[in-house]
């Protein structure tokens, strides 16, 4: 596994996203709570090649599992 560690803005830039801080703030406001049953990689706001890329990251253990990790709890936490 690579060390590398990428803030939530790359994984949004990663992503096609805007990458802005209130812009992510924005998102996980509208996407949260994330249902519990819902795996992150599979939730119906992403698009297909979203959904491909946090499946594989995740599956590998890759260097953006992390935030890939801290961005699932966030859209978990109850607003």
């Amino acid at each position: 596994m690579d060390a590398t560690f990428h803030p939530l803005t790359d994984l949004f830039k990663q992503l096609g996203l805007p990458s802005d801080c209130a812009s992510i703030k924005k998102f996980i406001a509208a996407h949260a709570p994330l249902d519990s049953l819902t795996v992150i990689s599979e939730a119906s706001f992403w698009n297909a090649d979203q959904k491909a890329f946090l499946r594989e990251e995740l599956l590998k253990d890759a260097d953006w599992a992390e935030v890939i990790d801290l961005l699932n709890i966030q859209l978990r936490e109850p607003r």
